[in-house]
């Protein structure tokens, strides 16, 4: 292994951001568009992936397609999806096809594009370290270029004004769980890992897949799709209390707007941590259309006379699980009833969702710095930036790791290119990116919202009528 910049200087940059995920490639794509800012992004992975177990065929993605890098900042930009889809001369094939929910494997292969042609990215470059450089004033980021095995190349470092991190997430493994999916030969897996273990679960006699989200869903569907009609053998189980339909009514959907997260953000700490799980229908709930499509497929079978050999049991969780006789027991327990059973199945399929990988680690040397809050948590401003003390006069800013601070619009795609924007305008100290005062009908509390209505309604003169032009004058 070599060391890289042994004899020189590290390279000092205005932003050098960790991890190229959406929301960091969002970042990327808009800083491209600022004159002068020098930004580079560090990824230990060789090339952009976004999900790819979960690349299902007609599986779309659960947001419109102008919820990509930059188009609700920047609809101009070289780096959205309809100049994608233009560059790929696909434009007149997109307007007729006339759709507002893109596949998923699209969003991908957009992402993808952006990422092979910005110059500011670096793949196969892990992060490793952050510290504070007091006397240079600058933060130094040590990293190591690593091959698509994740094997060790070199060594290196690079300083910067301010961070920006994206390090994204990371399956969830229900501790029962975690055992047996450790195990490379038992048929426990996460659904990340969906698609290259498919053809070994379509081959399985009884499938159980756990989770009540959008994944779980589309999981159960591609699976039930493929069985034979009564020798299905599905079983689908979810701790909530039923398989409820994400919230997408018109005014729902205003909880991810810049509005919303401004509110959220200016709550007690307390109210936050009580209001977050009370919110799951509006982040972890699967769409109506796919529910449908389950319920059709089902209905579609039992027109012979008999019930499809599927179980959908919500309201229960897995409390143990064990290898026996080459099949996984797991042990079950019914919230509501209070009663217990065991399941065999021969293999398990976990949309448990996605965890999101600490930054203590990286940041372990600005960890004296770090201001934070009644559980530990790092405070962040509503700028994005963590809250450091006045000693460190570079900013940290974070995306998708402040649902704490900032409400369920966190991990949303359509806020990314919004976040970018507030990120980048804090950074230069000046509207880079100009941003819109209200982005919602709904005014969420009262604080400095509130406005006394009028005693009367001005009325048209007498003989006239009403003239909208003059109200908006």
């Amino acid at each position: 292994m070599t060391t890289e910049q042994a004899a020189g200087e590290p390279p000092t940059a205005d932003l050098v951001g960790v991890g190229a995920g959406p929301f960091n490639l969002s970042l990327a794509a808009l800083a491209d568009g600022v004159p002068g800012l020098d930004a580079v992004f560090l990824e230990q992975r060789t090339a952009f992936r976004w999900h790819p177990g979960l690349l299902i065929e007609g599986a779309t993605l659960q947001v419109p397609f102008l919820a990509d890098l930059v188009s609700l900042v920047d609809p101009t930009s070289r780096w959205s999806f309809l100049n994608y889809v233009r560059v790929r001369e696909r434009l007149f094939p997109f307007y007729f096809a006339e759709r507002f929910h893109i596949p998923r494997a699209e969003y991908d292969a957009y992402c993808r594009w952006v990422s092979e042609e910005l110059p500011s990215l670096r793949f196969g470059h892990r992060a490793d370290t952050v510290r504070w450089d007091a006397r240079r004033r600058v933060f130094e980021v040590g990293f190591t270029r690593v091959d698509a095995d994740g094997a060790a190349l070199s060594t290196g470092r690079i300083r910067a004004r301010h961070l920006a991190l994206g390090v994204g997430t990371a399956p969830h493994v229900p501790a029962p769980l975690r055992e047996l999916a450790a195990d490379p030969e038992v048929p426990v897996l996460h659904s990340a890992d969906y698609l290259a273990h498919r053809e070994r679960l379509r081959a399985a006699r009884h499938v159980t897949v756990v989770g009540a989200g959008q994944s779980g869903a589309e999981v159960l569907l591609d699976l039930l799709r493929a069985r034979p009609e009564g020798r299905e053998g599905l079983t689908w189980l979810a701790r909530t209390r039923a398989f409820a339909p994400m919230e997408y009514s018109k005014i729902g959907l205003e909880h991810f707007t810049p509005d919303y997260t401004r509110y959220f953000h200016g709550l007690p700490e307390a109210a936050r941590d009580r209001l977050l799980p009370a919110q799951w229908q509006l982040y972890k709930g699967v769409s109506a259309g796919t529910l449908s499509d389950i319920h059709d497929e089902l209905y579609r079978r039992a027109l012979a006379g008999g019930w499809p050999d599927v179980a959908l049991t919500p309201g229960v969780a897995v409390t143990a699980a064990e290898r026996r006789g080459g099949r996984v027991r797991l042990a079950l327990e019914h919230a509501e009833e209070g009663s217990r059973a065991v399941l065999a199945t021969d293999a398990v399929v976990l949309a448990t969702g996605y965890a999101r990988r600490p930054v203590d680690r990286l940041l372990n040397a600005l960890g004296p710095h770090l201001a934070r809050d009644g559980s530990g948590r790092p405070l962040v401003g509503p700028d994005q930036r963590l809250v450091l003390g006045d000693e460190v006069g570079g900013a940290v800013f974070v995306q998708n790791a402040e649902q704490h601070t900032h409400g369920v619009g966190t991990p949303d795609l359509g806020l990314a290119a919004w976040r970018s924007a507030v990120i980048l305008n804090a950074l230069t100290g000046r509207d880079a990116y100009p941003l819109p005062r209200r982005t919602a009908f709904t005014t969420f509390g009262l604080t400095g919202h509130h406005r006394t209505a009028p005693d009367h309604a001005a009325s048209p003169s007498p003989g006239r009528g009403h003239d909208d032009r003059k109200e908006c004058a």
